[in-house]
């Protein structure tokens, strides 16, 4: 392997697409020397066969690749609905419910997996709930229950993040 370490380095994500048509291989020959693993998304399994095969064309190609690992960090989520998924229309209230129950999700209201949501938001917050795809602005907080109002419509699934648009949450005011 040569001993001259660029300085510059060309990162490139593995995923499904690297894993077909000698796709890593041609990544790597092009100059990729650190490959991430987003390890939000597969399994052990699956990371443990990409790093391996990492290793093994890159000793093949004689160059030095780096491999970096991309954790997941807190993530909370909203629970199950009745049925599956909901529209959210602009204007609608929508309650985030600490204490209810997987399946008890409707359009009015659906639980959420961190007790301590509450505590951690106030009035005017804004949430985003599925990458974004529906906001939420903090109307008011009574004990467990998160009270909102639909600024951004779209269908809401089932067991989706739930993220807030400032610093995020676990800050204490």
């Amino acid at each position: 392997m040569s001993r001259r370490l660029r300085r510059t380095k060309i990162v490139t994500t593995l995923g499904p697409a690297t894993d077909r048509d000698n796709n890593l291989e041609k990544v790597i020959a092009a100059g990729a020397n650190v490959v991430r693993m987003n390890f939000s998304h597969g399994s052990p399994e699956d990371h443990k066969m990409r790093a391996d095969k990492v290793r093994e064309i890159a000793a093949k190609l004689g160059r030095h690749v780096a491999i970096l690992g991309d954790l997941q960090g807190p993530k909370i989520r909203v629970s199950t609905f009745k049925e599956g998924k909901v529209f959210l229309n602009i204007g609608d209230k929508f309650l985030l419910d600490a204490n209810l129950g997987k399946g008890e999700g409707d359009k009015e209201k659906v639980g959420i997996d961190y007790k301590g949501l509450p505590a951690d938001v106030v009035p005017g917050d804004i949430l985003l709930l599925d990458d974004g795809r529906v906001q939420l602005k903090v109307l008011e907080v009574q004990g467990m229950k998160v009270f909102t109002e639909v600024t951004v419509a779209a269908r809401c699934l089932t067991i989706k993040a739930l993220t807030s648009s400032a610093a995020g949450f676990l800050l204490k005011r």
